[in-house]
C-alpha cells in the first residue's frame, strides 16, 4: 500500500456489486488513475476504500464514509450511483494547514460524474445495457484523462486543489446581474428561436456572455453542467486557443450538405464495430487501442473551433462512417431524460448554446442546415444587438469585484453563485486563505450533519473568526444559501466586522442573511 501512495493523486470507479468471487477481483475495477498504475496496487487501495465503507456501514447505513485523513493523504469518497464508489486520494500539503478541505474534493468528484452522465448516460446503465462488453470502461477511459488533464494539469507539473480556492463553488453558475432591459432582450431573442419552424424544434437555449451566465431555459442542474462544459471547451477564450493549434484537424461543417450523424447512432455505431465483442472483464485498459474506434471524447484539448459562419463545430464526437463531416454534438438532460443535439453559435463574447431533440422533425444535416440559415438570416441582429448591450454593461473581468471585500455568495438551491474575481482573491495573505478554509471545512461538517438529522432541512449559521494576522472571516449560512466574507482591515473590531459584512448583505444579498 505504501508504494502506492507515492503518487500525488490517484483517483479510480468501482462497482461494489462486481467481483465478489475469489479470482475476479478486478472486475470491479472501472476506472484508475495513473493509467500506468500496476493492477496489484489498483486493488490495494481499492480493497483499503471498501473496507472503510463496508466498516463504516456498521455505524451509519444511510451516511457511510465520506473521508479518511492519513498522516501522508487524504481519501475521498463519493458514491455517485448505488453501490458504484468513486474515490480520490490526494497527498497533503507539507503544510498541513494549507490542504484543501475534504467537501472541496468531493465536488471534483460530483463534477466530473455529472459531466460524465450528461455526455454518455449513467454508469449502471451503460453496465446493465452492455453487461458482457467493455463499453463502460471504454467511455470512462475516453473521459476522465482528458477531465483530469483539464483540471489537475499545468503543462506536465501535476496541479492539486489548494486553499486559493476557497472563494469558489464548484458545481454552480457564475452569474452577473444585468439589467432589465438587457435580461428582456435575451428573452426576446430565445423566444425568436424556440418559435421557428413551427415552435418545439428549439427546445432550450442557454446564453452566456464571457464566462456568465445570461439566460438559461434548462433546470438547475442540467443548466449547471452545461455551463461547466461551455467554461472548459466553449467560451471564446478557449476556442481562440484550440483554433490557433488545432484548426488544421478540425472536423467542421464545410456547407448545408455534409453528411452528419448523432452521437446516439455514433455510439451505436462503436457498439457494433468492437464495443459489442466480448471483452475480458478484466482488461482495464483505455480506450484507443489499435483497431478499435474511439467513443466519443467531449473533453478532448483543441477540440472546437469556430466557423467563419460563427457556428462552433468539433470532431471530440468522431467523424461520419463514410468520412464525412464531424457527428452533431448530443447530451443527456437529467431532468427530463432526454437526450438532445447540441448546436452552437458564437459571437464576439456571447455564446449560445441551443438544444434539439434527436427526434425532432428537422434532425439531420438538411434540417440543421436550414436552422443555421435562419439563426444567420433572421437572428443575428438580436444577437450583435444583446451583445452590444451586455458589453456597455459589462465593467470587464474584475466587475464582480467590491472594494474592501473578499467574498462567495452561493445560492445552492438554483446552484448560482457570485464571487470576487480571481485577481483580487490573490491578494488575500496566506494566513487569511488558511483561516477561510478551516472556519469552511466546519460549515461543511455542520450542514452536512444538520441534513442527516433533519431529513435534508439546512441549518443557520452565523459567526465571525479573527484569524493570526487579524482578518476576519465571516459566514452566513440560511435556507440553502451560503456567504462567506474575507475583511483584512486589521484595525477592526468584531463590531465594526460584523457592520461591515451587514452592509453587504443589504446591498448584494437582498437582506437574506438579516441576523435579526
Amino acid at each position: 500500500m505504501a508504494t502506492s501512495l507515492q503518487q500525488p493523486l490517484q483517483l479510480c470507479m468501482f462497482d461494489m456489486t462486481r467481483g465478489q468471487q475469489d479470482g475476479q477481483e478486478l472486475d470491479k475495477i472501472l476506472f484508475f488513475y495513473p493509467l500506468e498504475c500496476p493492477l496489484p496496487l489498483q486493488l490495494s487501495v481499492i480493497g483499503l476504500s471498501e473496507g472503510l465503507i463496508t466498516f463504516s456501514r456498521i455505524f451509519s447505513s444511510d451516511a457511510p464514509c465520506e473521508v479518511m485523513e492519513a498522516e501522508r493523504h487524504s481519501h475521498i469518497f463519493y458514491q455517485c450511483e448505488p453501490e458504484i464508489w468513486m474515490i480520490m486520494v490526494v497527498e497533503k500539503s507539507k503544510e498541513a494547514e494549507s490542504s484543501i478541505r475534504p467537501r472541496a474534493l468531493q465536488m471534483v468528484l460530483k463534477e466530473v460524474h455529472g459531466l460524465f452522465t450528461m455526455f454518455y448516460g449513467s454508469v449502471r446503465a451503460l453496465l446493465q445495457n452492455y453487461p458482457s462488453e467493455d463499453v463502460a470502461r471504454s467511455c470512462l477511459y475516453a473521459f476522465f484523462p482528458d477531465y483530469i488533464s483539464s483540471e489537475f494539469m499545468n503543462g506536465k507539473k501535476l496541479k492539486l486543489p489548494s486553499v486559493k480556492e476557497s472563494l469558489t463553488e464548484r458545481g454552480t453558475v457564475q452569474s452577473l446581474s444585468f439589467d432589465r432591459h438587457a435580461l428582456l432582450e435575451a428573452q426576446s431573442l430565445v423566444n425568436l428561436l424556440k418559435s421557428w419552424l413551427g415552435g418545439g424544434t428549439i427546445r432550450h437555449v442557454l446564453i452566456l456572455y464571457h464566462n456568465h451566465l445570461v439566460s438559461s431555459s434548462l433546470p438547475a442542474g442540467d443548466t449547471a453542467r452545461l455551463f461547466v462544459y461551455a467554461l472548459l471547451r466553449m467560451t471564446p477564450s478557449v476556442i481562440a486557443r484550440s483554433s490557433a493549434h488545432s484548426s488544421s484537424r478540425l472536423f467542421s461543417f464545410k456547407g448545408y450538405g455534409s453528411p452528419a450523424k448523432t452521437n446516439a447512432e455514433s455510439m451505436q455505431n462503436n457498439n457494433d464495430e468492437s464495443l459489442n465483442t466480448p471483452a475480458s472483464s478484466r482488461d482495464t485498459s483505455p480506450v484507443g487501442q489499435r483497431g478499435k474506434p474511439q467513443v466519443p471524447r467531449p473533453l478532448l484539448q483543441d477540440a472546437w473551433s469556430r466557423d467563419p459562419d460563427g457556428f462552433l463545430s468539433t470532431d471530440a464526437w468522431g467523424a461520419g462512417a463514410r468520412g464525412g463531416s464531424a457527428v452533431i454534438p448530443s447530451i443527456w438532460l437529467q431532468q427530463s431524460e432526454e437526450r438532445m443535439q447540441m448546436v452552437a453559435y458564437q459571437h464576439k463574447a456571447l455564446t449560445l448554446l441551443m438544444l434539439l431533440p434527436t427526434n425532432a422533425s428537422v434532425g439531420g444535416v438538411e434540417g440543421l442546415s436550414l436552422l443555421r440559415q435562419q439563426l444567420l438570416e433572421k437572428a443575428v441582429q438580436k444577437i450583435e444587438k444583446l451583445e452590444l448591450t451586455l458589453t456597455r454593461e459589462w465593467g470587464g473581468t474584475n466587475s464582480s469585484h467590491v472594494p474592501g471585500y473578499r467574498y462567495l455568495y452561493c445560492d445552492l438551491n438554483n446552484k448560482m453563485s457570485r464571487s470576487s474575481p480571481p485577481a483580487k482573491v490573490s491578494t488575500l495573505s496566506k494566513d487569511s486563505l488558511i483561516a477561510l478554509n478551516s472556519v469552511r471545512t466546519e460549515v461543511d461538517l455542520e450542514i452536512s450533519r444538520a441534513e442527516r438529522n433533519d431529513n435534508g432541512a439546512g441549518r443557520d449559521l452565523e459567526f465571525c473568526v479573527r484569524a493570526h494576522n487579524n482578518s476576519w472571516v465571516a459566514v452566513r449560512a440560511r435556507d440553502g444559501h451560503e456567504l462567506y466574507l474575507v475583511l483584512e482591515r486589521a484595525s477592526d473590531t468584531l463590531l465594526l466586522a460584523s457592520e461591515a459584512v451587514e452592509k453587504f448583505n443589504k446591498r448584494y444579498c437582498d437582506g437574506r442573511f438579516a441576523s435579526d
